[in-house]
């Protein structure tokens, strides 16, 4: 396919030659396609194509197109949920990288919002994990998302988050309170890890509430306090009720590994569960200013994954 690209330089990049910055944004890309797209020569800056190799200043806005480009397939039906003055927040669905990693590049929320909409230079205000779901905001351009990311805390005054567990908890509400950390020994070095209170680690703090229950399995809103990495996850695998088709936290983290290996097989993702772990951005309130009413905004798009898993195990669908 011929992908569409649009980047904004950011201030690190300064000074950079145009075709070594763009050459770092792909490290993995075919050295018959990226000499090709070289040739053309056809990247515009602000609008305007650029000659030669001229180098880059903070702020410009790269717009090019990448002949013959391929990358695995994700889904790409993100969704506006809601427009402020100068936010949105969208439906990010699982799968979808928010920003470009080795595998993805082209198709990423951030991507496919600059291309499909009309804020061509909007920005992540925070992230979600590529298996989760749910609500992403964003600042419409780098001006919103300056002002805003300093004050996230005060803007998102509630995070409300749908899992769906293994094993049935025995309370109906719980709260967890404790540090989070990795460890040095962990083969998987992104996992957090529950640590003693005298240990080195990060304070986290989640309260949960059961919503429905099957025989096996139950459905649990999870409220962040606190925002540390892989929280709601790594809270739920302490608490002995690993989230669905998590493949970090559930069955010791070894289809992490065999992902990494390229070597899951259909009789993991069988018992896996679900093709991406059942952890969903439901809710959100925001603060847009003192005198401001708080406004909720909640996004019900679960995924297919979902909702068959909840169909087959007599949960609640939401």
């Amino acid at each position: 396919m011929t992908a569409t690209f649009t980047d904004i330089v950011a201030p690190k990049d300064a000074g950079k030659p145009l075709y070594d910055f763009l050459r770092s944004l792909f490290p993995y890309l075919d050295t018959a396609v990226w000499q090709a797209f070289e040739a053309t020569g056809s990247v515009q800056i602000d609008g305007q194509l650029a000659e030669g190799n001229p180098e880059l200043v903070a702020g410009q806005v790269l717009d090019y197109r990448i002949a013959n480009y391929a990358e695995p397939e994700v889904d790409t039906q993100w969704q506006l949920l809601w427009e402020g003055a100068d936010l949105i927040a969208v439906h990010k669905p699982p799968s979808l990288p928010v920003s470009r990693t080795t595998r993805n590049i082209h198709n990423t929320l951030v991507q496919l919002v600059r291309r499909q909409s009309p804020w061509k230079q909007a920005h992540l205000l925070h992230r979600l994990d590529l298996d989760t779901g749910g609500i992403v905001l964003m600042g419409k351009d780098q001006q919103a998302a300056s002002h805003w990311q300093p004050k996230l805390a005060e803007l998102m005054q509630r995070k409300i988050y749908h899992a769906v567990v293994e094993g049935c908890p025995p309370w109906h509400s719980h709260e967890l309170q404790c540090k989070l950390n990795t460890l040095a020994d962990s083969p998987i070095r992104c996992q957090m890890h529950v640590v003693a209170d005298h240990e080195k680690g990060k304070a986290s703090h989640t309260r949960f509430r059961v919503l429905g229950r099957g025989q096996d399995h139950a459905l649990v809103e999870c409220q962040l306090v606190t925002g540390r990495k892989h929280q709601i996850r790594a809270h739920l695998a302490h608490l002995g009720h690993a989230i669905v088709g998590d493949k970090i936290y559930a069955n010791g983290g070894d289809f992490y590994l065999k992902r990494l290996a390229d070597a899951v097989t259909d009789a993991d993702r069988a018992r896996l569960g679900a093709r991406h772990h059942l952890l969903f951005a439901h809710e959100v309130e925001l603060k847009l200013s003192q005198d401001a009413p708080e406004l909720v905004v909640t996004n019900s798009h679960y995924s297919e994954d979902w909702l068959e898993f909840c169909r087959r195990h007599q949960l609640p669908l939401d």
